[in-house]
């Protein structure tokens, strides 16, 4: 498996991901409709830096870096990882994971950051906490899951 950055002709690949992943509504706050533009936008758009997992020429997962704010507090990074929905338990998030914390610290950031973890996020949770995140913050039935209602979600935390 390799992991570079993302170009035009990865879109197709990449707009297949979010879809599913966000038509599943159990783990990202996207519209589980979302539009494609909408979703280049929030993915690939300006001040965004947008990588792949490519397996055997196939994507098989994604991800997303920018600053988590601007100006003052642009020294903090955020990330969004994706993987191919059936290609679970492969290591994927793990390598996307570890790249992404590599590109961060290259880009000059000191420590990243997650906004949204979904507490039912159970393998998200215990990856994050194994490269060194802890969960610095929860907020009350913030997300509304599709299929369990209204769930906590953690804010997550480390330095680069």
């Amino acid at each position: 498996m390799s992991l570079r950055s993302a170009t035009e002709a990865d879109w197709p690949s990449v707009w297949s991901i979010i879809r599913q992943v966000a038509a599943a509504g159990n783990t990202y706050s996207l519209e589980p409709d979302v539009s494609e533009s909408a979703a280049k936008e929030y993915w690939m758009g300006p001040g965004l830096s947008a990588f792949v997992a490519e397996d055997a020429g196939e994507i098989v997962g994604t991800y997303t870096l920018r600053a988590n704010q601007r100006g003052l507090g642009s020294h903090v990074a955020n990330a969004g990882y994706m993987v191919r929905p059936g290609f679970d338990g492969r290591g994927i998030g793990f390598r996307l994971a570890e790249h992404s914390l590599a590109q961060a610290r290259a880009a000059g950031f000191q420590a990243m950051q997650f906004n949204a973890v979904v507490s039912t996020n159970h393998r998200a949770i215990a990856l994050w906490q194994r490269l060194g995140f802890s969960i610095v913050g929860t907020i009350p039935k913030a997300f509304r899951h599709l299929e369990l209602g209204l769930v906590d979600l953690h804010i997550m935390h480390r330095f680069l």
